[in-house]
């Protein structure tokens, strides 16, 4: 096992990679950009290394400097966390070339699943069922652009390869639109990710997000941890995530796990991951692979009992899994609340000092935060400053005490989007469970309208 590991991130992930870190026994380096000196889990660490200063660019994605931080320290892996590095293959190849372990994928794996075309053609050789759409990327002729477009059915959706985050996609509807969409995408697409390969799938009119929990070792042991669902979004991005799905089919989910599971021993998988899929009509279709431990862990490791940090750090140490699919028990259920420092209807972000602060407990409350009474968030990064997960035994008591645990949640100096969720507590879809992806937007369209 490890002696030390340096934490390639920051926020919330950071201190919690730490807390796994140090309930292990190992040692935990913090690096950090300048505007995040004061940041809980830098005070924590066992050693701190400042990487430059506040812009991403000069700091979380300077490679050269993390690398250098991790000599310095005789740090013997890194762990990246989620966004910044984490899905970049370039990182975890400098990593494992400089002498150290990436706690992550192989990079080989990175690239396959990070290009959106070769991680369709991996998941359809596994047997995983992907949306219907273009084999592969588009073709420069537009006649053929338009005879795909027809075989798919209107609506269509154009996605950028090298695309993420919500990013470099565009929705088509009628013939007339598709060259010009196709083309704007493109240009996005080389613009935002160096790549101007897109590729066409079926737009789902009324989808759910529902995703599947997956680790693998590199003795060929690999298992699903259940499924989440994550329909409730913004602009692609999520704001409350449970586990399990509500009204789905545990001989469904079993099936589609079994499936995803398979595909990581095919293409040789190490470590945490998670398959997306898009969920219709009782039907899974994917649509990405995140190579890395995802926001909404906590979810899953409440119901199943397992720590998805502890297992990335003792698989990449070389570990096998320790468990096996048999072992895995599904109970109880668990809901998330990612809590942004933004305006709750506007979204606008709101940086600054938090002057009161004061998380709720209980039973069956857990708060994953790096904030604290009289720190400032600053204006950098993501507006994430926590998550908000309450479990209980059914999804009615979990709802319950999220409605409590909201409540006495207090954030002052800065707007939280913590009316927002109490909003969406008592919304009677929501509380059916079940709804789509576009359930989010519609439901503030609708209001902004009403006003």
């Amino acid at each position: 096992m490890f002696e030390k590991i340096l934490i390639a991130n920051r926020g919330e992930i950071a201190l919690r990679i730490q807390r796994a870190c140090r309930e292990m026994g190992i040692k935990t380096v913090a690096v950090h950009s300048e505007a995040d000196a004061e940041a809980k889990y830098v005070k924590l660490a066992d050693e701190s290394v400042c990487i430059g200063p506040p812009q991403s660019t000069l700091s979380y994605l300077n490679i050269p400097a993390i690398i250098s931080a991790a000599e310095v320290t005789d740090s013997e892996a890194i762990h990246p966390g989620y966004g910044f590095l984490s899905e970049n293959a370039d990182f975890a190849e400098r990593v494992e070339q400089s002498g150290f372990v990436f706690i992550g994928p192989r990079a080989e794996t990175i690239r396959l699943m990070g290009d959106k075309v070769s991680a369709k053609d991996a998941m359809k050789a596994s047997g995983v069922p992907c949306v219907p759409g273009s084999d592969g990327a588009l073709p420069d002729d537009q006649d053929e652009i338009i005879r795909i477009a027809k075989s798919v059915g209107y609506p269509v959706i154009i996605k950028a390869a090298g695309g993420g985050g919500g990013r470099g996609m565009r929705v088509v509807h009628t013939e007339a639109a598709l060259l010009n969409a196709v083309s704007m995408t493109r240009t996005e697409a080389q613009t935002a990710f160096g790549n101007p390969m897109v590729y066409m799938e079926k737009f789902l009119e009324n989808p759910r997000h529902i995703e599947i929990q997956v680790l693998a070792d590199e003795h060929g042991n690999a298992a699903f941890l259940g499924e989440r669902d994550c329909s409730m979004q913004r602009r692609h991005q999520k704001i409350i995530e449970e586990a399990p799905a509500p009204g789905l089919d545990p001989k469904l989910r079993d099936k589609i796990g079994e499936r995803c599971a398979e595909a990581c021993r095919k293409i040789g998988y190490r470590g945490a991951g998670t398959f997306e899929f898009l969920y219709e009509n009782g039907e899974f279709f994917f649509i990405e692979m995140n190579t890395r431990v995802q926001v909404e862990h906590p979810v899953t490791e409440l119901i199943t009992g397992i720590d998805i940090v502890q297992e990335q750090v003792r698989i990449a140490a070389g570990e096998k899994l320790s468990f096996r699919q048999k072992d895995i028990r599904l109970k109880g259920h668990a809901i998330e609340c990612r809590l942004n420092a933004e305006d709750p209807y506007t979204f606008v972000p709101s940086p600054g000092r938090i002057t009161v602060y004061h998380v709720p407990g209980g039973p069956g409350i857990r708060v994953d935060s790096h904030v604290y009474q009289n720190y400032v968030v600053p204006q950098y990064y993501d507006s994430m400053i926590g998550k908000l997960i309450a479990y209980g035994a059914t999804r009615e008591q979990a709802i319950a005490r999220m409605k409590t645990a909201l409540s006495e949640m207090v954030v002052e100096g800065i707007k939280t989007n913590v009316p927002l969720h109490q909003d969406l507590m008592r919304d009677a879809a929501f509380v059916q469970g079940g709804t789509s992806i576009h359930y989010l937007e519609h439901k503030l369209a609708a209001a902004k309208k009403a006003q």
